[in-house]
């Protein structure tokens, strides 16, 4: 087991107070991962990766999220301060998914479901290569409208979360159309729990941002749950009682230029059949939602392979109570923590 604690970090104050209490709790952790092969990309890209390299590209996303959120600009400038690194680094440390681009083979990425049938809920696998459940902490932010539980690895401002106005957002890697400098996926998450105090609010501002990568947002509130596809500038809405996604698009227009393997397309279909299959638990079933999760095809074991997604995280998400649980790592083999808003 590779988990040995997880930071609870509590940020308030104005956003680079916010970086700076970041970085400095998180300061040698960060510093390590950093230095390891360039925050690990050297393991996993088939090219080499430096710094001075990825400058130009780091500043062509900074300019786009510094114009489309400058508090998480500031933010981010914080957690630089804070944890003594280089500027662009703090940058690399929330781009690093979009930096890396997209392999079209992916054995998993995060298994994502959502029911307002009855109390609502939202839970997944959080499936990354890289090896990053050693990066795990749970941020406990006080956001300009609301406060927020947040997943984060590795320094990233978001990921996933839940806020104090009833909204939870989950996330699915979808591959398709064009990447380019935009806003990352995990800060317009971070960002819709800041400001959302509604379903409809967190659709329109994913609507709204300009994201640098495709990706699949599952927003659940107390009594609505839906899942915003998002494909260039273009943005799909399923909505439902009960939904489920995995890493293929849904919507019949996205799916004709979906990108994903057909080998792992197959692991995504097996993913998400399986939880149709089973049934979404209810939301007080925390042991129905866990074994669930730490099962097979959903768990996705590591192979030893650092490039290959594996599960390092299980979540369950509870809107309408301010709770996140959380599995760290192999959600099989290790304890649950729970952390609460209210």
């Amino acid at each position: 087991m590779r988990v040995n604690n997880v930071p609870f970090l509590e940020l308030s104050g104005p956003p680079r107070a916010r970086g700076l209490t970041h970085g400095r709790a998180l300061a040698g952790r960060l510093r390590g991962f950093l230095d390891d092969s360039l925050a690990r990309l050297g393991h996993l890209s088939d090219r080499p990766v430096d710094m001075d390299s990825l400058r130009p590209d780091i500043a062509a996303h900074r300019e786009v999220i510094t114009t489309a959120l400058p508090d998480l600009a500031d933010e981010i400038d914080g957690l630089a301060v804070g944890a003594g690194v280089d500027r662009d680094a703090a940058w690399l440390l929330q781009l690093r998914r979009e930096l890396l681009g997209y392999s079209r083979v992916t054995a998993g990425d995060c298994t994502t479901y959502a029911s307002v049938l009855g109390e609502p809920v939202l839970a997944q696998t959080v499936d990354l290569n890289g090896n990053l459940d050693d990066q795990i902490a749970v941020l406990a932010v006080s956001g300009p409208r609301h406060r927020s539980l947040v997943l984060s690895f590795a320094g990233l401002l978001g990921y996933l979360g839940v806020n104090d106005a009833g909204i939870a957002v989950g996330i699915n890697l979808v591959l398709g159309g064009e990447w380019e400098p935009g806003v990352p996926p995990y800060l317009a998450i971070r960002h819709v729990l800041d400001t959302a105090d509604t379903v409809d609010r967190a659709v329109e501002t994913l609507r709204e941002l300009p994201l640098a990568s495709s990706r699949s947002f599952m927003v659940c509130g107390e009594d609505r749950a839906v899942c915003v596809e998002a494909l260039g500038a273009q943005r799909s809405l399923l909505e439902g009682d009960e939904l489920a996604h995995t890493n293929h698009f849904l919507d019949a227009s996205f799916a004709e230029r979906d990108e994903i393997n057909i080998f792992a397309k197959n692991s995504s279909r097996r993913r998400l059949e399986a939880v149709r299959e089973a049934g979404i638990p209810k939301a007080g079933d925390t042991a129905g939602h866990h074994r669930l999760l730490s099962t097979p095809p959903i768990l996705v074991p590591d192979n030893g392979d650092i490039r290959r997604e594996r599960t390092v995280a299980a979540v369950v998400l509870r809107p309408d109570l301010g709770e996140l649980r959380l599995w760290p790592g192999d959600p099989s083999a290790v304890p649950e923590q729970v952390h609460r808003l209210r």
